[in-house]
């Protein structure tokens, strides 16, 4: 399929889930990781391919080993950001079981609530609640 067949399309994509991969070699650590802080559930999980469900809306997150010619992430530039209802409480019990912020939480003009924390393997984590945007933002919103 070619740039003009995709642009005359007449029924977008039906896509039934969209989740993340990561090749690492710390796929041990992941798992511990999620499983204990985000109440994750192995739905897969071979050793070397980890396929874990996210509680709540059914997110889900998978892990791999590295293959032949497949590179090892890197944590450049990327940001999983994992809405939730009470930010304040998932705020608390994250420190409380002993991680550690990389960016306080704050409400954000252009309308959340937020902290930040950092996986295993150097992922940004931003878990926000939803807030009034200020005006300022309030323009942007397309929805």
């Amino acid at each position: 399929m070619n740039a003009l067949d995709i642009k005359n399309r007449e029924e977008p994509m039906n896509t039934r889930e969209f989740s993340p991969c990561f090749v690492t070699k710390n796929v041990d650590a992941c798992r511990d990781f999620y499983q204990r802080h985000f109440s994750a559930k192995a739905i897969f999980d071979c050793g070397w391919y980890l396929n874990l469900r996210i509680a709540g809306d059914g997110a889900s997150i998978q892990f791999m080993q590295p293959k032949k010619g497949i590179a090892e992430y890197r944590a450049e530039g990327v940001m999983l950001n994992l809405r939730v209802e009470d930010v304040d409480a998932e705020h608390a019990r994250l420190l409380g079981e002993g991680v550690k912020p990389a960016m306080p939480l704050e409400d954000h003009p252009w309308g959340d609530r937020g902290f930040s924390i950092i996986d295993p393997i150097g992922t940004s984590l931003y878990i926000y609640s939803d807030r009034e945007p200020s005006n300022e933002f309030r323009q942007y919103f397309t929805f």
